[in-house]
């Protein structure tokens, strides 16, 4: 009838859900946290660092920018999103830059409405991972032009590798017998494939 109280943290638990734990506790956006956490995972080394540049397609694009875009599609249906879509219209059509081609004037709007979202989401991004970096689960430093650095600038892009319980999304290889054969897991292991 009367259960005790249930402690704030978790003292067993999976890996994932320690990590779990720990972004509710140390993320204003833990949600937000753990999708940045799981993408940088999704291209990230053995290692565990990711960037500072990311192949989609034949293409080579930056991080912050992949993370962006890969994370834009999660407030399409966001009231202010679809207030900014209509904003930029009306100023695209007041500046004259619309014509009467339907197709045309949605690519132009959908791109500078990309631009904007990119912006005001590498902010959002870097206040997540400056959160993660407080909290020991990201590391973060800048790679490209001359030298590498703690700081942006120069033509320096971020690199992030994960650290601590975030290691535990960076797919792990196959399990393999010893003669090279890739090993089917039995019920109940759980590998990347």
């Amino acid at each position: 009838m009367f259960h005790a109280p249930l402690s704030p943290r978790i003292p067993q638990g999976s890996d994932l859900s320690q990590l779990l734990d720990q972004l509710s506790h140390c993320c204003s956006r833990p949600r937000y946290a753990f999708m940045l956490l799981t993408l940088i995972a999704d291209v990230a080394k053995p290692d565990g660092s990711a960037g500072p540049m990311v192949r989609v397609g034949q293409a080579l694009v930056p991080l912050r920018d992949w993370l962006c875009d890969a994370l834009t599609p999660m407030g399409h249906r966001d009231p202010r999103r679809m207030a900014l879509v209509e904003r930029v219209r009306e100023e695209l059509r007041n500046d004259g830059r619309l014509t009467d081609e339907m197709a045309a004037d949605d690519a132009l709007v959908q791109a500078e409405v990309r631009d904007q979202v990119r912006a005001s989401g590498k902010t959002n991004l870097s206040r997540a991972a400056s959160e993660l970096v407080k909290a020991g689960l990201l590391k973060r430093h800048y790679q490209g032009y001359r030298v590498d650095h703690l700081n942006r600038g120069a033509q320096r892009q971020a690199v992030y590798t994960l650290t601590g319980r975030a290691r535990a999304l960076v797919n792990a290889p196959a399990p393999t017998a010893r003669d090279g054969r890739s090993v089917r897991p039995r019920q109940g292991d759980l590998f990347a494939s």
